[in-house]
């Protein structure tokens, strides 16, 4: 980052935080004199942003404060969009002015309507030095307000002013920094032609001039330490060379030429990066050799081919790190087949509007979001759930884009077009993630920027003081300094972090969940306690059918069959839970009249024309029922389970004092059916604990999470049977919505980190109170992907142990990364002036070697899978 970027007065003049974001900020251009950022169509219109001009009356005072320029022919006040069009003479005014008449009427005019924002694809910006140099470039770029440079993802996003400066200059001023742009965001809906694949890194111009420059350093090597004998002198005094020498010097001429032509660019835009300082070291070994006659050829060559390959390894090493994303983003078909007046077309995705209808065969990718509406099939969600089992679907039911139709046919209604699925917004806002900087990412770049030059004046130091202070000789003390320099450059710690970040985010993406920040996935790594809601979370947030115990000589399909009849008509979720129950268990249906539904107590109808009741335990004591004495009896006389363990005799319970209370305390609501005279059965209804629930909160103690609790509204009885059975270590019940806010305070001031997790809307709150706030099956819940820190994709709990054992690596490979590169280079650094450290072991150890090293740790955080996969 530039110095001007890093000023925090500056991020505060353009209004974007100053931590979390790599991003750039330009305060002389975000805005002028005036307070505007004025736009301007076809030289003669302006418009400009007020957002206070919010009714007629400001309008009027607006619009007649800036007729009072004499310019100015026409203006157009927007109350309900807060924008002012201004036509007005080219000669006679300027865009400053009409804001300056707007103010004076007395309103803030904030930008203008014309910034935009767009994407520039530069491949070859992998480095954090090269990120550097792109930076100095748009600074010099008027209109330009912010950009973000993202090396890992090789991109540039640039916001600027269409009236003071286009895509086109911007893209000159990127590639004048010596990387050319493969592709804007502002050519892609133009007439640009597509852009080609960029070309495999050791197939490139480069990589090919590098392997002649390697030929050439070997055969110098040859004669220089095998062949004496041919090793003639080729020129005498006073610049002697050998053949040898000559050898090395096209070395240096073939593979040096990216080395000072990147070294060009960065003293160009002011940046003392690598390029330049092997520029430098390279330009200093020759410019000795052939001034002085010291001979230093082979360092010269060595340098310049040793660096060609670590730059080579470094291009390849981003690149397997961008490819994760990559992958992402070819889930998505580029084709569609759609209905269209009868026929199937073809066409591409992007021509796909909302209510087409298209057509998914076995084995293709469906291409957008949608309802299925005709056809079955089993659909592979693993993509955007990380569910590792396809899921069945048929009509009625919502599929994803970049899904797998496993072996149906389907027909889908298209719900939302390409770039607005769910698949898209989950690759946006991973990328949005990348691009924001962790505490930790920037307090490394902030070390950087005193790294290098402190490196830079050693080798200085140790240039001119080792021949006094060691007694070497000064051709040694020069291969010293010039060793030195390459270890200035702080690529491989710069990157130990956001390529660390880079790998957890799309690989938990792959799996299933969303982790929407660096700082995110670090601070979930870090939490100590983990609250978990009840409703949605642990259990499955559906109410169903647990229990049926028949009493005085009923069957369960007879009770069954009442309950069905007398909650058809209900809208309780209880009764539609009976319902479906007894749909599934197709015990038959009775004939249903005078149907009624008696508030706070049950349900009353004639069914066959017996009158029956269900409702609650209390309701059937006030029809007169001994609920103390009640014979359980099933078909063959064998009693159900529940009735084993709860009635000693086997055949009479006693509902007040044994069964009821026993099923509640196991968090279940209780039914009753009957008729006017007798109790026909019982039914238990409960919203089931997730199978994979209590193996969840396991696991989360297993790897290190101090103290997990249950937070819940529901009453204390059944908070209290839900977290026995799934094993936290406390539950706290009847909660409203700001005592779970107060609840996770007071974790806070216990544990260092909390962790929220809820279903992204009801607990909000406290989602956003926690360190870190998780949603739960936020696929398809637009609330959940946008305010939430981290999404589980699917209703699978599983996911959360993965998520913290993920974030919890992720922070050791990211301490590992920064120290250990850290650590080679000052071990390295501080061994040179002994003699220690040859130029070669500089570039391919302090180099290149770190650089792969702290890559490939990144990547083994891609092997970390959920438990169940």
């Amino acid at each position: 980052m530039s110095e001007q970027s890093d000023s925090s007065d500056d991020h505060e003049r353009c209004g974007v935080p100053e931590e979390g974001h790599d991003t750039c900020c330009r305060p002389d251009d975000a805005a002028d004199a005036s307070g505007a950022s004025a736009s301007s169509v076809e030289g003669e219109t302006v418009q400009l942003s007020v957002p206070e001009m919010d009714c007629p009356s400001c309008a009027g005072k607006v619009r007649n404060s800036v007729q009072q320029l004499d310019a100015v022919e026409t203006v157009d006040a927007q109350v309900t969009t807060g924008t002012l069009t201004v036509s007005y003479e080219a000669n006679g005014t300027t865009p400053d002015e009409v804001a300056e008449r707007v103010e004076k009427a007395g309103y803030t005019v904030e930008s203008g309507v014309g910034e935009t924002t767009e994407t520039f694809t530069v491949p070859e910006m992998d480095c954090p030095s090269c990120a550097g140099k792109v930076e100095n470039a748009l600074d010099d770029v008027t209109g330009v307000a912010t950009y973000q440079t993202q090396p890992t993802t090789g991109k540039v996003v640039v916001t600027y002013d269409q009236s003071r400066t286009s895509a086109d200059e911007v893209t000159h001023a990127i590639e004048n920094a010596g990387y050319d742009v493969t592709e804007t965001t502002a050519s892609a809906n133009g007439s640009d032609a597509g852009v080609p694949e960029a070309e495999s890194v050791w197939r490139s111009t480069r990589a090919k001039k590098t392997w002649v420059s390697g030929a050439f350093v070997a055969l110098g090597l040859l004669f220089e330490f095998v062949l004496h004998g041919a090793n003639a002198t080729l020129l005498g005094a006073p610049v002697t060379l050998s053949v040898a020498d000559v050898l090395f010097l096209v070395a240096v001429a073939v593979g040096g030429q990216e080395i000072v032509r990147g070294g060009y660019y960065s003293l160009r835009n002011r940046n003392l990066d690598i390029d330049l300082l092997m520029s430098i070291a390279i330009a200093g070994a020759l410019l000795v050799s052939l001034g002085f006659d010291e001979g230093l050829y082979m360092e010269a060559a060595t340098l310049a081919f040793l660096f060609s390959v670590a730059e080579l390894l470094e291009r390849y090493s981003m690149d397997k790190a961008r490819t994760s994303l990559q992958e992402l983003m070819d889930l998505s078909p580029d084709e569609a087949t759609v209905k269209r007046g009868g026929e199937e077309v073809t066409v591409p995705v992007e021509d796909v509007r909302v209510g087409d209808i298209v057509v998914v065969r076995p084995g293709e990718k469906i291409p957008t979001d949608g309802q299925v509406v005709a056809g079955e099939s089993a659909v592979n969600q693993a993509p955007i759930t990380g569910e590792s089992v396809p899921v069945d679907k048929t009509d009625g039911d919502e599929v994803y884009a970049g899904t797998i139709n496993e072996e149906g046919y389907l027909e889908v209604q298209v719900t939302s077009e390409a770039g607005e699925d769910t698949l898209s917004r989950i690759i946006e806002m991973v990328e949005d993630a990348q691009a924001n900087k962790t505490e930790r990412e920037q307090f490394v770049e902030r070390f950087a920027g005193y790294y290098t030059p402190v490196v830079v004046a050693f080798a200085v130091l140790v240039t001119l003081g080792t021949p006094f202070a060691l007694g070497v000789t000064w051709e040694q003390s020069i291969v010293y300094g010039l060793t030195l320099l390459v270890l200035a450059c702080p690529c491989a710690f710069v990157i130990s972090t956001p390529v660390s970040v880079v790998s957890g985010i799309t690989s938990a993406a792959k799996n299933g969940v969303l982790i929407k920040g660096g700082s995110h996935l670090e601070a979930m790594g870090e939490v100590d306690a983990v609250a978990l809601d009840k409703t949605g979370t642990l259990t499955k947030g559906e109410l169903a059918v647990t229990d049926v115990v028949p009493l005085n000589q009923n069957t369960e399909a007879d009770v069954l069959r009442c309950a069905r009849g007398l909650e058809a008509r209900s809208e309780h979720p209880i009764g539609e839970a009976i319902v479906e129950h007894a749909a599934e268990r197709d015990v038959g249906q009775r004939s249903i009249e005078d149907f009624e539904s008696i508030t706070g107590k049950g349900v009353r109808a004639d069914l066959d024309g017996e009158t029956h009741y269900a409702g609650k335990p209390g309701f059937f004591e006030e029809l007169g029922f001994d609920l103390s004495h009640v014979h359980a009896v099933t078909d063959g006389g064998t009693v159900t389970q529940t009735s084993q363990r709860i009635c000693e005799r086997n055949d009479c319970l006693d509902l007040l004092e044994d069964t009821i209370p026993d099923l509640q305390s196991e968090g279940k609501t209780v039914i009753l059916v009957g008729t006017e005279d007798e109790l026909e059965g019982i039914i238990a209804v409960a919203d089931e604990v997730r199978p994979e629930a209590r193996r969840a909160v396991e696991r989360l103690h297993d790897l290190g999470v101090e103290y997990v609790v249950m937070l819940t509204g529901d009453n204390e009885r059944t908070a209290r049977a839900i977290a026995e059975e799934v094993g936290v270590d406390e539950f706290r019940a009847e909660l409203l919505p700001d005592e779970k806010v107060a609840a996770i305070r007071d974790l806070e001031e216990t544990y260092d980190g909390v962790a929220m997790v809820g279903d992204g809307v009801n607990d909000a709150p406290a989602l956003a109170t926690a360190t870190v706030g998780v949603a739960m099956g936020a696929a398809g819940t637009d609330t959940a992907l946008e305010t939430a820190d981290i999404a589980l994709m699917s209703d699978n709990l599983s996911r959360l142990p993965y998520l913290y054992e993920l974030s919890h690596d992720a922070n050791g490979v990211i301490r590992q990364n920064v120290w250990t590169s850290l650590g080679a280079k000052a071990a390295l650094a501080l061994a040179v002036p002994f003699g220690l450290v040859p130029i070669w072991a500089a570039v391919l150890i302090g180099d290149a070697g770190m650089t792969l090293g702290v890559t490939g740790n990144a990547m083994r955080l891609s092997r970390i899978t959920p438990e169940d996969d």
